[in-house]
């Protein structure tokens, strides 16, 4: 029972990283597009507003990326919690077939659609009112 409890230990350790980074890409995409909102009112150059679509989008992509694995662990957590205590092995691969399409899910997933969305809506917000 040590061994399956130990494995089960290490899965959580990395979902628990996988979610602290996560955590941590919320906090630099909101300071870094805040960032370049204050350069744009500072410098007068609005050209700063509309370049924060780029660390917006790539930070989207890359929590996608964190909660498809994230996912994929809790699965693996699954099948370790039901196995027998004598047949653990200590892997720790997840199905990479399937990548693509969590990354999609966990992409377009409620949670991040409202975070990033909200993001991306206010650089257009921002960017519509220096237009006009």
């Amino acid at each position: 029972m040590d061994r399956k409890l130990k494995h089960l230990e290490f899965i959580q350790g990395v979902v628990n990283r996988l979610s602290t980074n996560s955590f941590l890409l919320k906090g630099w995409s909101v300071v870094i597009v805040s960032a370049l909102f204050a350069l744009s009112a500072k410098d007068s150059d609005k050209g700063f507003a509309m370049l924060a679509y780029v660390p917006a989008m790539a930070f989207w992509g890359l929590d996608g990326y964190f909660l498809a694995l994230e996912r994929n662990y809790r699965k693996l957590y699954e099948k370790v919690r039901i196995v027998e205590p004598g047949r653990i092995d200590f892997a720790m691969g997840i199905d990479v077939q399937k990548g693509m399409n969590d990354w999609w899910k966990a992409f377009l997933s409620k949670t991040l659609l409202v975070f990033h969305g909200a993001v991306v809506a206010a650089i257009s917000l921002v960017g519509y009112l220096y237009i006009n």
